[in-house]
């Protein structure tokens, strides 16, 4: 069998990269929100369907659940965490020096942009599916599950391939794919459901996916908890720029926990490429978790120590002062992207150069003279 090919890390500040993203972005949101694909999935998927087949977890035992989102950039990063999800057990070691051991988890769930920059079949091959196939290519029964939403990058061919890699009911490297829509519940032991949304490219619920997740909420008991997935962290979002625009708000959230009665124990999401957990009094969890092997994006920005309704963050990664740290690297920018400096540089120039043309007329139109 043939070595999959070794995808670099996608050049984010390379102009052709950019011209070429920026061409297929512009195509996927003009079309995408007046052809809503996940409208055309409801009809074929017309019956609700919930997965409840990890019924036969004991009552002593663990239910283990891997999570990951922002994937499918470069081979090395992704890979790296494809290795570590493969493991059958891995001991981890906390702050304090204690160690703690883990297991695979029986249900995979990605978060949300699991292939950059954008989607296509090539491109899921080559930085998703090579790497984790590398990593676990089969497993014995009972075999995992795995989960996927979609974020805004692989809304970018209409949701075309990640349908085919996720919602055929298929494989994927060594875990089964389950769901038939870009949006899941799946019942699991003692109580707890899992919830993945599709928001789309506007941040919103369409009709059909509003009227799954009522069904869904007509079959929780009383005591029922759930693990809500989202592709973005609208919390954050919603703290760190809803004075500047009011696009940034957590009305699905708080639609969805109006819907699910308050159960909502958990609030998972990607798109920012780094670690945050906040906690409210009550114990109730508000966690960004994009480290899938993307970029890393800052802790230190905004200040988003205390969220709405007393959540609070306990934990981040990298802490802000090593961000902080990591941030100076920034200075070494021009010479890391000099064809980006280069020609942001000259597009300046001419902008400038134009500006600075004398239009005004001159000789004898000047004087008012025939």
């Amino acid at each position: 069998m043939s070595q999959p090919k070794q995808m670099p890390m996608v050049r984010w500040y390379d102009p052709l990269q950019l011209i070429r993203t920026g061409i297929d972005v512009a195509a996927s949101t003009l079309f995408g929100r007046h052809s809503d694909f996940r409208l055309l999935e409801a009809l074929v998927a017309s019956h609700i369907r919930i997965d409840d087949d990890y019924g036969n977890i004991g009552a002593d035992e663990l239910l283990w659940i891997d999570y990951v989102a922002d994937v499918g950039d470069g081979w090395n990063s992704t890979y790296a965490v494809a290795c570590a999800l493969a493991q059958a057990s891995l001991t981890l070691k906390d702050d304090q020096g204690n160690s703690h051991e883990t297991k695979r988890g029986s249900i995979l769930v990605f978060g949300g942009d699991e292939v950059y920059p954008v989607a296509s079949r090539t491109e899921y091959k080559q930085r998703l599916v090579g790497p984790y196939e590398t990593a676990l290519r089969t497993t014995i029964p009972p075999h995992p599950s795995v989960y996927a939403i979609p974020g805004n990058h692989d809304w970018y061919d209409n949701l075309v391939s990640f349908t085919r890699l996720f919602c055929s009911r298929s494989w994927f490297a060594g875990w089964q794919a389950k769901q038939t829509r870009s949006y899941f519940a799946a019942k699991l032991p003692r109580g707890w459901w899992l919830i993945g949304t599709d928001v789309q490219l506007g941040s919103d619920l369409d009709q059909p996916q509003v009227e799954y997740f009522e069904s869904v909420a007509e079959k929780m008991g009383p005591g029922d908890r759930v693990i809500l997935c989202d592709a973005e962290p609208h919390w954050i979002y919603a703290q760190a720029y809803g004075q500047i625009d009011s696009d940034y708000n957590e009305n699905n959230l708080a639609f969805l926990e109006r819907k699910f009665g308050g159960k909502i124990a958990v609030f998972l999401a990607g798109d920012l490429h780094h670690y945050r957990r906040h906690e409210d009094p009550h114990g109730r969890q508000k966690i960004t978790a994009g480290g899938g092997g993307a970029f890393l994006h800052p802790t230190h920005g905004p200040d988003v120590a205390t969220l709405a309704n007393g959540f609070e963050l306990k934990k981040s990664f990298p802490d802000p002062k090593t961000s902080r740290s990591l941030a100076w690297r920034n200075l070494f920018f021009p010479f890391l992207n000099f064809w980006f400096g280069a020609v942001t540089g000259g597009l300046y120039m001419l902008t400038a150069w134009s500006m600075t043309v004398n239009l005004a007329p001159t000789g004898s139109a000047s004087s008012g003279k025939p």
